[in-house]
């Protein structure tokens, strides 16, 4: 099954960003899905490489990061570039990706879920 996570929050201040990405790891780890997480807005400041959070904080880099490693993971690039966010400054298996390749992975999901 595929299953598509789009997200829009930024990745600290609330929780629904980290929901997200908690059920897209859990379920990318199972047989048989095929999960891909696009971020768009203040969700691409998920992926930005080199967070420093508090001790016993979830660090949603780190999040994006292990995601990746069983999925998809793509940002908004003009959401990107708003936040000064480049390409080198993603996590390692998050990339630049486009409204249309969203609109591609949303017409291929079974299913669609919309932090």
């Amino acid at each position: 099954m595929k299953i598509l996570f789009i997200l829009n929050d930024p990745p600290y201040g609330s929780e629904r960003s980290y929901n997200a990405l908690r059920l897209a790891r859990a379920l990318a780890k199972q047989a048989g899905q095929e999960v891909s997480v696009f971020l768009m807005g203040d969700a691409v400041a998920c992926a930005k490489a080199g967070q420093q959070v508090p001790d016993g904080y979830y660090n949603a880099g780190d999040m994006v990061r292990m995601v990746a490693a069983n999925g998809n993971v793509g940002l908004c690039g003009t959401c990107m570039t708003a936040r000064g966010i480049g390409d080198a400054e993603v996590v390692e298996g998050a990339r630049r990706s486009t409204l249309n390749e969203l609109a591609e992975w949303t017409a291929a999901a079974d299913k669609t879920l919309v932090f």
